[in-house]
């Protein structure tokens, strides 16, 4: 069985379980589009699932979950895994993506 550390809250003292879980976000649309298109994720940044909501009803999501917007350095972890995961590390595919 392998041991699954999530991230959790600093100040989770006084929540549940599950609330006491970092709830992360990463926006992938732009400032300006109709809708805003971001991952979640609820104790660690790389199993998110993909959503997408008007601006009032992402600022309030955002709100009512209590979010921490992913770091640029969370983001490239991410996108690191998501790409040895689509295209292996020694392989063809990989080898023509260099």
């Amino acid at each position: 069985m392998v041991d699954l550390k999530l991230h959790t809250r600093k100040d989770s003292e006084d929540r549940s379980s599950f609330d006491q879980l970092t709830k992360f976000v990463r926006v992938r649309s732009s400032g300006n589009a109709r809708f805003v298109e971001f991952d979640f994720a609820i104790g660690d940044p790389a199993l998110f699932v993909e959503l997408i909501m008007p601006q009032g009803a992402f600022d309030q999501f955002c709100k009512t979950n209590d979010v921490v917007f992913m770091t640029e350095e969370q983001q490239q972890v991410v996108d690191a895994e998501m790409e040895k995961w689509r295209y292996g590390e020694e392989t063809l595919m990989a080898n023509n993506r260099r």
